[in-house]
């Protein structure tokens, strides 16, 4: 990983890239964004590959919570009727 931040910093300089050795710990990317928000992402026993790629995906996201649907499908105007499905008996 020590050959692999530099270049992740050299390609993001509008990044902020922190590192610091805590001893009994499991390391982890950790993402603050501009909203106040955090992820944490786990990273033990993960290649640099694999690092790097959990660290764009960081990087690419907005740091909004994940908000769950209420259901499967979404739209303007909701069946009056109820959804469709293949298993309806006449």
């Amino acid at each position: 990983m020590e050959s692999e931040l530099p270049a992740l910093i050299e390609k993001n300089p509008q990044l902020e890239v922190a590192t610091e050795l805590s001893r009994g710990q499991h390391p982890y990317l950790k993402g603050i964004y501009r909203n106040r928000n955090e992820r944490v992402v786990c990273v033990k026993n993960m290649d640099p590959e694999q690092v790097l790629l959990n660290a764009t995906r960081l990087r690419n996201s907005l740091g909004r919570k994940v908000v769950k649907l209420r259901t499967r499908h979404v739209t303007k105007h909701p069946s009056v009727q109820g959804t469709w499905t293949t298993a309806v008996k006449f």
